[in-house]
């Protein structure tokens, strides 16, 4: 038998941080609060913020992604022996609402929009951390839609936030690309049955887990692969 014929994407949805946003991109205003910790304290954020969201959504004890972050902050700088004043950590959570995004995504999203590709987010973070952060950096009118892991209150790899891509674009999730540089991220879409990328920015390992995306890249613009410039989106 002749196997059925590859589907084309229609649609792409995005991971914000990590893969539009630099979370790594405070280590400046970091380095000027604790001299010479700046780079460790950002690092120990990120994998403290991740291992919370794990933990919570496996627990079914649900918090925020903003309350987790600010709480992942705290055990950084106590781990380190680090002081965090009130205003300081009020400071530093202001900066993820203003976070750097990559050189490359804005004019890789517009470039989808000329080519007619609708292209969305989904994301661990609340509405409150999303919203301000994508108009922050002008993306406000080249994603739609904005989906968050607070409405299932849960946290990826959970199947229920994966689901929220196809429910909301009326499309299958082999139709819908799933773009994340956070390889944990990339195979549980792909588990889940996302067209994924896998944007490989440092170039990691992938994960021995008898599973890989469907593409990997080093850049966001590896995206446009999957759409032809003479394509058009059908959604």
């Amino acid at each position: 038998m002749t196997p059925p014929a590859p589907i084309a994407p229609r649609a792409v949805l995005f991971d914000v941080y990590g893969t539009l946003f630099d979370v790594h991109s405070v280590g400046a205003r970091l380095d000027e609060l604790y001299a010479g910790h700046g780079a460790r304290v950002a690092a120990l954020w990120r994998d403290k913020q991740i291992e919370y969201t794990r933990l919570a959504s496996m627990s079914r004890r649900y918090r925020p992604f903003s309350d987790l972050t600010r709480r992942a902050l705290r055990h950084a700088c106590a781990l380190l022996g680090l002081p965090l004043a009130p205003a300081t950590e009020d400071e530093l959570m202001g900066a993820y609402l203003r976070l750097a995004p990559f050189a490359e995504n804005l004019g890789v999203l517009r470039e989808l929009k000329a080519r007619g590709v609708r292209a969305g987010v989904l994301s661990n973070g609340d509405p409150a951390m999303l919203e301000p952060v994508i108009a922050h950096a002008g993306f406000a009118g080249l994603l739609d839609p904005v989906l968050s892991a607070h409405e299932v209150k849960r946290f990826k790899t959970d199947d229920a936030v994966y689901a929220l891509g196809p429910s909301a674009l009326g499309l299958a999730a082999r139709e819908i690309v799933f773009v994340s540089s956070n390889g944990w991220d990339a195979i549980g879409a792909t588990w889940y049955g996302y067209t994924t990328l896998w944007v490989n920015r440092a170039r990691q390992p992938l994960d021995p887990l008898d599973t890989a995306p469907t593409r990997t890249g080093s850049s966001l613009r590896d995206v446009l692969d999957f759409f032809p410039s003479n394509a058009t989106s059908k959604s």
